[in-house]
């Protein structure tokens, strides 16, 4: 059935300039844009490296199968994203570690991206001139650019902008042709959206919405009450899907929003919207700062904050004194982005936020898309009635060399604003960090190495246990086994170079009572468990990882079991003779226990010092 809804756009009185901007040429000039774009972007990605939660990413897909639940269904910081760590996994796999399957998937996405919104923009404008201003626009704005830069922000980003594309475009086709095939497709982006980012529930009230406008727009009387019987099969179809995921994440995702750390909502509205949102959609911020480890947050001077408020007022004023019913479509813009904002607030705000995080603008990274889509239902929408545009505006020269230009200022603003933010992006330590650690761990495989934090320049403690090196250099191929006993102690520095590492005397394990000996271990008999020494230390520890240097001569090789009085016991190895080893001990207590799993197994114990592994100056020869 043909729904009168939605109609293509009307053909208008031809001039000269839309003359030579035939359909087919405004397609090639998109098709040109979109490369242009997708260069720039690919030199981002390309020069780009790990981040952050990219190596928390990394690390649960070096431990985990791509189909292990344990991967997929994972409370990540209150996210639900099974779809971002079969990918992230998928690309540990492939090459563990290195950064270009990663910038591949990012060109990828933005690629797809990219074509899903042209679709878009063509059917609600069709192939006029004005639709490559507005896709210009989007194609270049730096407010999508941190979360693209960023692989784990894309992974939950990328999937949801085509989405709010995708999806809004299959609403119109639906309505536009009564097609169900549309619906199918548009359930089946929105079921994949919603396994990369738990915000794409957006999704289907953007795309109604679009339809909805569009119909008000077009002089439909009653669009939402038609819009919902037109497109009745998408909308069953995603309510379906959204009641199923709303089941899915309430039962794994275990993180609540925090709404006891709210007094500072004013402030991170006023940084997120004045000073990132507003100079990113006039092509700012131009400038951004950073402090490794975190992420650039736009930081740009006042002559653009008040350059961008201006321009913003004076278009908005433009739109709702010339155009007809733009005044729904940007409340439904002021709507989308309130509710980002909001969903920040409530998720990541805590006592002490910094009101810079609403700088990075990847809490509102996929309002551009929307914007895109209001800034083309503008151009759609007719004059009001009575209202006369200026007398240059109605030359239609005169209008395009002023379109032109405007675009043009923009574009070189944004290239200005992707340049510093690209030059602040590459101050990132993990990139010299991952390449020494790989190449450190590749040289010295023979010694197990015992866990430890990585740098905090990497990841900061607030990470753990993901900040721990054996979860961020699991994935390489080629290193030393992680473990709690190591014959040679060693630690990794904030540069990712082994450097020789000693036991500091926090607690000590005394000179034994027997001359020769020290403690004297009892051996295990065949078919029976042996007793427990319990060495007494000369003072309690408090519940900490502790390293105990362990002095021993062993009469025969075998394995003892470790253990401060209360916590997790270590198995470790023994050789026959004079030796040393070095074990972690989780737990608390006032005396180590040593029981031998080896049948006939003796030791002595010597004098030897319990506390945190301190690092020396003297790399690993």
């Amino acid at each position: 059935m043909q729904s009168v809804l939605i109609r293509d756009v009307p053909a208008r009185v031809a001039h000269p300039t839309r003359r030579f901007w035939s359909g087919r040429r405004v397609l090639i000039a998109a098709f040109l844009l979109l490369d242009a774009a997708l260069l720039l972007r690919g030199f981002i990605a390309l020069t780009g490296n790990f981040y952050w939660d990219d190596l928390i990413l990394i690390g649960r897909g070096a431990e985990n199968g791509l189909f292990s639940a344990d991967l997929l269904l994972r409370d990540h910081d209150g996210h639900f994203m099974p779809g971002a760590f079969f990918v992230a996994a998928a690309a540990t796999k492939i090459a563990p570690l290195q950064w270009w399957p990663a910038a591949l998937t990012l060109i990828v996405m933005q690629a797809a991206v990219g074509l899903a919104v042209l679709r878009l923009l063509r059917l609600l404008l069709g192939t006029r001139p004005i639709l490559l201003a507005v896709f210009a626009w989007y194609l270049f704005t730096p407010l999508t650019l941190p979360s693209f830069a960023w692989w784990a922000a894309a992974l939950n980003s990328l999937p949801m902008q085509f989405a709010l594309a995708w999806v809004a475009g299959d609403a119109l086709k639906l309505v536009r042709t009564g097609r169900a095939r549309y619906a199918a497709s548009g359930a089946v982006v929105f079921a994949i959206a919603l396994a990369f980012f738990e915000k794409s529930v957006l999704v289907p009230f953007v795309a109604f919405a679009v339809v909805a406008m569009c119909a008000r727009i077009d002089g439909e009387f009653r669009p939402i009450r038609t819009v919902l019987r037109e497109g009745r099969i998408l909308w069953i179809l995603c309510g379906a899907l959204l009641a199923c995921w709303t089941a899915f994440y309430l039962v794994i995702v275990q993180s609540r929003p925090m709404f006891q750390h709210t007094s500072g909502a004013p402030g991170l509205i006023w940084h997120a919207t004045s000073l990132g949102l507003f100079p990113a959609v006039v092509g700012g911020p131009t400038q951004w700062d950073r402090w490794p480890p975190s992420p650039p947050w736009a930081t740009p001077p006042d002559a653009v904050v008040w350059l961008a408020w201006v321009v913003i007022v004076l278009a908005l004023g433009a739109a709702l004194y010339y155009k007809r019913a733009s005044g729904a479509v940007w409340l439904g813009v002021l709507g989308y982005v309130a509710v980002c904002e909001a969903a920040m607030i409530v998720t990541r705000s805590s006592e002490g936020t910094a009101y810079e995080l609403g700088q990075t603008l990847r809490y509102v990274a996929d309002a551009a898309v929307v914007i895109a889509i209001a800034l083309a239902l503008t151009a759609r929408a007719p004059m009001r009635g009575g209202r006369v545009l200026p007398s240059w505006a109605l030359n239609g020269r005169m209008r395009s060399i002023a379109v032109v230009a405007l675009v043009a200022v923009f574009t070189v603003s944004s290239l200005v604003s992707t340049a510093t933010f690209q030059r602040a992006w590459r101050n990132n330590p993990t990139v010299d960090y991952l390449a020494t650690a790989r190449a450190e761990l590749a040289a010295n495989r023979d010694v197990p190495l015992l866990d430890e934090a990585a740098s905090i320049w990497v990841l900061l403690p607030v990470a753990y246990p993901n900040n721990q090196i054996s979860h961020v250099l699991g994935a390489l191929p080629e290193r030393p086994e992680f473990g709690s006993w190591t014959p040679k102690l060693r630690s990794m520095d904030d540069f990712g170079r082994l450097m020789e590492a000693n036991v500091n005397w926090t607690r000590a394990i005394p000179q034994g009572p027997e001359p020769g000996c020290g403690f004297r271990i009892t051996p295990a008999v065949a078919g029976e468990l042996a007793p427990v020494t319990a060495i007494a230390l000369d003072g309690g520890l408090l519940y900490w990882g502790w390293t105990a240097q362990l002095n021993y001569n062993a009469d025969r090789d075998g394995i003892v079991t470790v253990s401060l009085s209360t916590g997790d016991a270590v198995d470790v190895p023994v050789q026959a003779g004079l030796h040393t080893v070095f074990v972690r001990l989780n737990g608390k207590g006032w005396h180590v226990d040593l029981r031998p799993r080896t049948p006939g197994l003796s030791m002595c114990v010597g004098s030897g010092p319990v506390g945190i592994v301190a690092r020396t100056n003297t790399p690993v020869g």
